[in-house]
């Protein structure tokens, strides 16, 4: 994958977020690089390209460019939405200090408007083992509170050079219906981390002000139902027993 992309980028140039001011760095790159080359990305659904963007920021920088016009038409999301509900995620994610969704920018691009996210290079080995559980924890309260469609083993690795678990392809999220479909099942049963629930607390006492960070890519009903599953997550702070039949991803 993204062989000639990799060959055009400095070999010495690993891209790694670290902390607020690089992050800042990062999505200003990512959302001003003029894309010098493209590549399919040969899996997914949706068209998805790999991108090597041009600009004086961060040198050799790749991004990965979901374009609307690429999204495949769903019956049960609203035509043109998923980019914008991949950002609104990215945000979440930001607002509630969960980083581990890559920095992600909306932007045109050659095919129109879309996403951009920083492409992280994955470790070549499954996330297994105890020292994953604080970050799959998080990431699994992250899906019930956006209500993730998707949420694929795929969509979860360590970075390959800073060891972090990073999560990615958040765009079927934030539909008003329980669509919940996950392969973290690990937790089910258990109590939400107190840390956890505190960060939640937190995001409610900020409501007017990421009401109004979400609304330009959200629409007010789901809004309102995210603002619910984030009351019933606090009122009832357990992780829930999932269904076989319903809450498996598919494989594709």
């Amino acid at each position: 994958m993204m062989s000639e992309l990799a060959d055009r980028r400095p070999r010495h140039h690993l891209v790694t977020p670290q902390g607020r001011r690089h992050v800042r760095q990062l999505r200003h790159a990512l959302a001003i690089g003029t894309v010098a080359h493209m590549e399919l990305v040969p899996w997914g659904s949706n068209d998805t390209f790999a991108v090597l963007l041009e600009q004086d920021i961060v040198p050799g920088l790749i991004g990965i460019y979901k374009p609307a016009r690429g999204e495949v038409p769903l019956w049960d999301f609203p035509a043109g939405t998923l980019y914008k509900r991949e950002y609104a995620s990215y945000l979440l994610s930001r607002v509630l200090g969960w980083t581990f969704i890559p920095p992600t920018v909306i932007r045109n691009g050659p095919y129109g408007i879309g996403t951009v996210q920083l492409f992280i290079e994955p470790e070549d080995r499954p996330l297994r083992g105890s020292s994953f559980r604080s970050q799959l924890q998080q990431i699994a309260l992250f899906d019930l509170l956006t209500n993730n469609a998707d949420r694929k083993a795929s969509h979860l690795f360590q970075g390959r050079f800073d060891r972090r678990v990073w999560g990615i392809d958040h765009g079927l999220t934030f539909h008003v219906d329980p669509k919940l479909r996950t392969v973290l099942w690990d937790f089910c049963g258990e109590p939400i981390p107190l840390t956890l629930v505190a960060d939640l607390r937190r995001l409610l006492r900020h409501r007017r002000q990421v009401q109004r960070l979400l609304a330009p890519f959200l629409s007010a009903e789901e809004l309102a139902v995210f603002w619910q599953r984030c009351a019933t997550l606090l009122a009832r702070p357990i992780y829930p027993v999932l269904n076989p039949r319903r809450n498996i991803p598919y494989g594709w």
